[in-house]
């Protein structure tokens, strides 16, 4: 394994422990270079003082971990790829869409809409940059049981025609010339290849939810070459096992401390792999607010710091939801409505 071979350069490592850093994901030098002592030290069973001196010979290694200048920081944030939401108003809101590098949390009582979201980037990701996409393909972590792919074939079909015929043509299921969207069998082709294009894993708990984050980066990690490298990671919902299985006030310190490991995981992904990371999340009511909304998002502080951008969905009349972008760190707050069909999400 030719990955193994280059982790064998660094002091320290030698092919036992090169084979387990890179079964469990740590197949590259900034991968390392990024991990804590104590986690490199559970993952390839060493000291925490070895452990140490491999991550930082990494950072060496991979020219991370100093500063850098305001300039040098512009460039590398040109590099970040902004995802179409499909609506006009609300890539407005987001400033131009969903970003790569960083983590956007979307919440909302039941019914609101989050997982049509998820869905639809799910979609919108594997679209021609020209229409707003990143040619790229798709993780869906499952917690709630939420994913249908009969969903994906109805938001594949409720494209425009042009759409579809230039997305027919980056997924190589017709030629330029004969990409026509009134095709039944070539947009049923578009819909396969889409599909495809869409890893989809159930979490039965929290741990294997936290498994399947760090499964997520090796998948990641491994095709970045391909075609159709990986750009979006949804995560739906984030919180749900979490609020199941830690109950009450004497388990929410352990509760927030595999949150955080978790987030820190995704976040992983999307740094190394400049993937959009997209996280749903559950609110309960707040007894305590006298005024205004008093639906609060679950997770606490952890999840509100490490959340890049936030959206707020709520529900309106009929087919209709308001988009609130509560934080973000460079935009101002503001609100948008889209509508749910069953073409996908749609301008008001």
């Amino acid at each position: 394994m030719a990955a193994s071979e280059d982790l064998e350069d660094l002091p320290g490592v030698g092919p036992a422990t090169a084979e387990k850093l890179t079964e469990n994901g740590f197949d590259s030098y900034q991968g390392i270079a990024v991990a804590s002592p104590g986690e490199l030290s559970n993952t390839a069973d060493i000291g925490e003082s070895s452990a140490s001196d491999i991550i930082q010979a990494a950072r060496e290694a991979a020219d991370i971990g100093g500063f850098e200048s305001g300039a040098q920081v512009l460039e590398r944030r040109e590099q970040i790829g902004k995802l179409t939401w499909g609506v006009d108003e609300i890539d407005e809101l987001l400033g131009g869409g969903v970003e790569t590098q960083s983590i956007t949390e979307v919440y909302g009582e039941f019914g609101a809409g989050k997982s049509q979201v998820t869905h639809q980037l799910s979609v919108n990701v594997q679209l021609p940059a020209e229409h707003g996409g990143l040619e790229g393909s798709a993780i869906f972590i499952d917690s709630e049981d939420t994913f249908r792919p009969e969903r994906i074939e109805q938001m594949v079909k409720g494209l425009d025609d042009e759409v579809i015929a230039d997305a027919m043509v980056l997924h190589k299921v017709a030629q330029e010339d004969e990409a026509d969207a009134t095709n039944e069998d070539l947009v049923d082709d578009l819909v396969e290849s889409i599909l495809d294009k869409i890893h989809v894993a159930k979490a039965f708990n929290s741990n294997h939810q936290i498994l399947l984050a760090e499964k997520a980066q090796e998948l990641a990690s491994e095709g970045q070459d391909e075609e159709f490298p990986v750009r979006l990671l949804s995560v739906d919902s984030l919180t749900a096992h979490f609020r199941a299985e830690y109950v009450g006030r004497g388990e929410l310190a352990d509760r927030q401390q595999k949150l955080n490991k978790h987030l820190h995981d995704l976040m992983r992904v999307g740094d190394l792999n400049n993937t959009a990371v997209i996280v749903t999340n559950q609110v309960s009511a707040n007894p305590d607010s006298f005024f205004g909304d008093p639906t609060q998002p679950i997770g606490g502080n952890i999840l509100g710091h490490t959340s890049t951008f936030r959206l707020y969905l709520r529900k309106s009349k009929g087919d209709k939801r308001i988009v609130r972008l509560v934080d973000a760190p460079n935009l101002p707050d503001g609100e948008g409505v889209m509508r749910v069909e069953e073409g996908g999400l749609m301008p008001e």
